[in-house]
């Protein structure tokens, strides 16, 4: 589970909106709700394998990292090695339903070292995918020159996966057992048309014959 109060309130109100399904929807989250928290989240769109943007960010993680991050490519902020394993933490987490939490550390250009907990939950938005996400970012330490220098480096130190009914949600399942169509066959009629003919099969595929 989350170790940080921001991250654990902002999971239980996603979870709540959530239900039984694989996600909420964008539109369901009420920022009035979640008001105490705002300046600790972001919402991300994913735009596809390589690109996933900050569309919001709370007011204290862009003061913490002296940074807007509006705009801002998530993956162009970690290394090559960091990058890909955010990618595919991310497509996990837009596929199966989990919710991604990562510790990160950021470092100063004077080699001063904060680290945070992120976290990243799925959201729907117009289509019927998860392309947005809703996440929090929040210092694990309290220290006092948090915000009066700019975080230049970042880099995942763990991450995990928090899976809210246990498992990959239930939806993911069924579709992978759905067993495959298969028609069913009666008897045929003849149907003819000029020098063509056709077998019909009711709630089958037609066959033709030349003469």
């Amino acid at each position: 589970m989350m170790r940080e109060t921001v991250s654990n309130a902002l999971y239980a109100y996603w979870n709540e909106v959530r239900k039984d399904r694989l996600a909420p929807r964008r539109f369901e989250i009420d920022p009035a709700r979640i008001a105490a928290l705002l300046p600790d989240t972001f919402i991300i769109e994913r735009i596809d394998g390589e690109t996933s943007r900050f569309r919001l960010a709370g007011t204290r993680i862009c003061d913490v990292f002296g940074v807007e991050f509006r705009g801002v490519n998530v993956f162009d902020l970690f290394s090559d090695e960091d990058r890909t394993t955010l990618q595919r933490q991310i497509s996990v987490i837009a596929l199966h339903g989990a919710v991604g939490r990562f510790v990160i550390a950021a470092n100063t250009a004077t080699t001063l070292t904060a680290k945070f907990e992120m976290s990243l939950m799925p959201l729907v938005h117009t289509r019927e995918i998860v392309d947005r996400f809703l996440g929090s970012i929040a210092a694990l330490e309290n220290l006092p020159w948090l915000g009066t220098v700019p975080l230049t480096t970042l880099r995942i130190l763990s991450h995990d996966l928090v899976w809210p009914d246990g498992r990959p949600h239930a939806m993911i399942d069924n579709m992978h057992r759905q067993p495959p169509f298969v028609a069913h066959l009666g008897e045929g009629r003849i149907v003819r048309s000029d020098r063509r003919q056709f077998r019909v099969y009711d709630g089958g595929l037609s066959i033709s014959d030349e003469d």
